[in-house]
C-alpha cells in the first residue's frame, strides 16, 4: 500500500517570535513550525543551545532575506550558574572536570560580575557551532581534539545579580552578538576562585523584540488551524527603521534593483521602502538622498 502523498510546500512569508522550550535544538523547533505552516522555506535568527529556552525568531519565506538584522542585534539573557563545579562543556550537559569549595559572599559575586561589564575578550568554547575548516568546533571536541581559538571582542552592556544562594547565582545579562554566556559563567567562576558552569539559560530579548511578545511551541501545535494568527509580516523585522514611500514608477525601478532618489531629511540610514499602496518592497541604504537597494521582496510570481 502506497504511503499518502504529502501536500506540496506552500509559500509562506512572515516571522514567528517563538519561545523555544529547553531540550530541543533550534533547528528542530524550526522544522516543527515549518511543518505546521507547510512552509517551503525557513530559517532562525541566532541559534539557542538545546539546554537554553527563550526567544527564537523564525523567518519563513521572504523574511529569511532580512534575518541578518536580528543576527547582528544585541541580546538579553537570564542565566543560572552553579559555583564550585567545572564541566567539559561549560554547562550542565558536560562531564565534571573539577569541584572546589564555593565559599564566597554576595559582595564577592557582585564584584566578580562587575569586572566583565564593558568590552571583553572571549575565547570561543570547543563545544560550539563555530566552524574551522568547514567543521563545527563541537565535532573536533567530540573526537577529543582541542584547537587553538583566537579571542573575540564582545560587549557586555549590563550584568545584574538577580539572586545568590550558597552555590547558585542568577544573572540578567545584556550583551552584543557573539557573546557566549557559558564562557562568561566559567570566567566569573575563575575570578571567584571556585569555578562555575551554566545550568540554565533563557533568552529574553533580541534587539527590540522581547520574550513577552513570543508564543510557545506547544501553543501553536495545540491550535494548528489558528497558527497564522502568530505570523507577523516580513517588515516587522525592520519596524524600528525609518520608512520611505515611493510612487509607482520609482517603486517599480527599485523593485528591479535600481537606485532611486528619495526625499531628504532622514539622514544616511537604512530604511524600509514601500510602494504607493503601502506594499513593502524591500530595504535600502539611504545615502545622500538616494536609495540603494539592500534586500528586495520577491514579486511572488
Amino acid at each position: 500500500m502506497n504511503a499518502p502523498r504529502r501536500a506540496p510546500r506552500r509559500k509562506v512569508d512572515g516571522v514567528i517570535l517563538l519561545d523555544k522550550p529547553s531540550g530541543i535544538s533550534s533547528n528542530a523547533a524550526l522544522q516543527r513550525v515549518r511543518r505546521l505552516f507547510n512552509a517551503a522555506k525557513g530559517g532562525h535568527t541566532g541559534t539557542l543551545d538545546p539546554l537554553a529556552s527563550g526567544l527564537l525568531p523564525l523567518c519563513l519565506g521572504e523574511a529569511t532575506k532580512f534575518s541578518q538584522t536580528l543576527l547582528d542585534a544585541d541580546k538579553s539573557y537570564e542565566a543560572k550558574l552553579r559555583l564550585g563545579v567545572r564541566t567539559t562543556t561549560g554547562d550542565a550537559e558536560g562531564e565534571v572536570l573539577e569541584t572546589r569549595p564555593a565559599e564566597v559572599t554576595t559582595d564577592e559575586v557582585f564584584a566578580a560580575c562587575t569586572r566583565f561589564v564593558g568590552e571583553i575578550a572571549q575565547i570561543p568554547p570547543m563545544y560550539s557551532a563555530l566552524k574551522v575548516a568547514g567543521r563545527p568546533l563541537y565535532d573536533y571536541a567530540r573526537d577529543g581534539v582541542t584547537l587553538e581559538r583566537k579571542p573575540r571582542q564582545v560587549h557586555i552592556r549590563r550584568i545584574e545579580l538577580l539572586g545568590f544562594d550558597r552555590d547558585t547565582v542568577r544573572l540578567a545579562v545584556d550583551c552584543s552578538k557573539g557573546t557566549y554566556i557559558r564562557v562568561l559563567a566559567e570566567d566569573i567562576g575563575e575570578v571567584l576562585g571556585c569555578g562555575a558552569h551554566l545550568v540554565a539559560l533563557r533568552r529574553t530579548r533580541i534587539g527590540r523584540f522581547h520574550i513577552d511578545e513570543s508564543v510557545e511551541l506547544s501553543q501553536i501545535e495545540a491550535n494548528p488551524d489558528c497558527a497564522s494568527r502568530w505570523l507577523l509580516p516580513v517588515d516587522h523585522l525592520l519596524a524600528d527603521w525609518p520608512s520611505v514611500l515611493l510612487d509607482e514608477s520609482a517603486a517599480g525601478r527599485f523593485a528591479h534593483g535600481q537606485t532611486v532618489p528619495a526625499s531628504a531629511g532622514i539622514g544616511d540610514v537604512p530604511v524600509r521602502v514601500y510602494g504607493p499602496s503601502g506594499r513593502f518592497v524591500g530595504a535600502a541604504d539611504h545615502v545622500g538622498g538616494v536609495l540603494h537597494p539592500r534586500r528586495l521582496l520577491g514579486s511572488g510570481e
